[in-house]
């Protein structure tokens, strides 16, 4: 009798168990994408890469989308036709200002904070034969591309050239295809703004020689006080062409979902993120710093509720109401 009791018990228990994740998926899309950027460089391969685990982990159909990069990803989060993007934090304070030149004028406030990826080094890189070792090293006229347009690097990489009174012409277009540029002589410099390593930078240095160029002290300190930016060394390990870690500035990128996404939904997918981190290093070594205690990062964004929900219960975050939409 004791042993019918009990199953009976876990029956029911199984059951309300379903009834409960039925419940909490009321609402849920039957798939999503996640704006990402072009292929070659990093968003590519970190955004698809955790697009695919989160339908796998939720049993959901999804994948990550080639997008222009953050500006892009900013107004296709807004407006819902991707549920989820990546973005820098410049890129998303200009979308909130209304400054985004996607669509000068609106405000994109129904994007929100999901959780912290990584940080975005900025690094140049020329092809040794170039002789090119410095920014100073740079000819006047330089053809050198900055990546796609409306990209978090072809946004700032520009302004700080010009800021370190470098003279160039401007090219754009996705990283793969200016690194194939650059290796047949048909740019001087690439100016990459992108977690690493930069898949077309290690595709590079396996092809041919390539000078990994890092700011002078001086330099890095001209850019931080002119840009919102912070102090940052690439590794030594970064890339076999290293011998020593490279001077550089970074900017945080996060991830942002819909606004009106299920707060249920947000932060199933955040705790598919968040909670193994030795995954999704398996997934880019960019991830090392998608880290619960980085949440703090994120200066700029309202959180999605389901996201400041699921880092105030798992990371002891601290996030005041004003920070969460709808709140």
């Amino acid at each position: 009798m004791k042993l019918k009791a009990l199953t009976g018990t876990l029956v029911a228990v199984a059951m309300s168990t379903s009834v409960a994740v039925a419940q909490d998926r009321t609402g849920w899309p039957e798939s999503f994408t996640v704006g990402t950027a072009s292929q070659g460089g990093t968003y590519f391969a970190y955004g698809s890469g955790w697009a695919n685990l989160v339908a796998d982990q939720l049993g959901i159909s999804g994948g990550g989308e080639v997008t222009g990069g953050p500006m892009q990803n900013m107004a296709l989060v807004h407006t819902g036709d991707a549920q989820f993007g990546m973005t820098t934090m410049g890129p998303a304070a200009e979308s909130l200002a209304g400054t985004n030149p996607i669509a000068p004028g609106l405000k994109m406030d129904n994007a929100c904070a999901m959780f912290p990826m990584y940080q975005t080094p900025f690094s140049v890189t020329a092809l040794a034969s170039s002789g090119i070792k410095s920014i100073a090293d740079i000819p006047d006229g330089a053809k050198i591309g900055f990546g796609p347009a409306g990209s978090t690097s072809d946004t700032y990489f520009p302004r700080m050239m010009e800021a370190l009174g470098v003279n160039f012409e401007r090219r754009n277009g996705g990283w793969s295809d200016l690194g194939g540029q650059l290796q047949d002589g048909l740019l001087d410099v690439i100016a990459f703004a992108a977690g690493v390593p930069v898949p077309a930078v290690s595709q590079l240095e396996v092809q041919t020689d390539i000078n990994i160029i890092e700011f002078t002290e001086e330099e890095q300190a001209k850019i931080m006080e002119a840009f919102p930016v912070s102090e940052f060394q690439i590794a030594e390990s970064t890339y076999s062409t290293l011998k020593a870690p490279a001077r550089s500035v970074s900017m945080w990128n996060f991830a942002v979902a819909n606004c009106d996404l299920p707060a249920s939904f947000v932060k199933a997918a955040v705790d598919v993120v968040m909670s193994d981190n030795e995954r999704m290093v398996g997934i880019h070594k960019a991830a090392r710093s998608t880290l619960p205690e980085n949440w703090d990062k994120n200066k700029v964004l309202k959180w999605h509720p389901g996201a400041a929900e699921w880092f105030i219960e798992n990371a002891g975050a601290s996030i005041p109401d004003d920070m969460i939409h709808g709140k």
